[in-house]
């Protein structure tokens, strides 16, 4: 399985100005480097870096299950996450919310569970097993945000 950034269109886009999920721009403010994942590079935003703070909503089009909500970015460029294992941002809570979703980009219920960080692998790949799973997305297990999305892994 591959873990994966925020869409790369999008972050370039809200970075050059453009609108977020509400249609506001960006705000910006300087990270303490406490909890500000950045959900380009998947690494914590480090202390008095500046970042953007907006509105997300990682599906494609408006349904009931495309819940939008708070992210950060780091405000430069910085290496969109393509690593092997588990990024940085799902390596800082004991724990996160873990849910499968299907091809219909609705929420496979009875998927969704609150899952110790050691296990987010093993728990992902469980749920890839099952062939009605098309992707599996990570948030916090604290505030509900959207932290990445895993995809089974292409490659050989």
């Amino acid at each position: 399985m591959k873990y994966k950034t925020y869409d790369q269109d999008f972050v370039r886009s809200i970075r050059a100005g453009g609108p977020d999920a509400n249609g506001m721009p960006a705000e910006r403010a300087v990270s303490d480097g406490e909890g500000k994942p950045c959900r380009c590079c998947l690494k914590n935003i480090p202390e008095g870096d500046a970042m953007l703070i907006l509105a997300a909503r990682p599906f494609e089009a408006l349904h009931p299950y495309a819940e939008s909500g708070p992210v950060f970015l780091c405000e430069a460029d910085c290496t969109p996450w393509n690593d092997d294992g588990l990024p940085p941002i799902l390596t800082t809570s004991p724990d996160y919310l873990v849910k499968a979703y299907g091809a219909d980009d609705r929420i496979i219920y009875g998927t969704g569970a609150i899952t110790a960080q050691g296990n987010i692998d093993g728990y992902a790949n469980t749920l890839f097993a099952r062939d009605d799973v098309a992707y599996i997305d990570v948030r916090s297990a604290r505030n509900n945000c959207f932290l990445t999305r895993t995809i089974r892994d292409a490659a050989p």
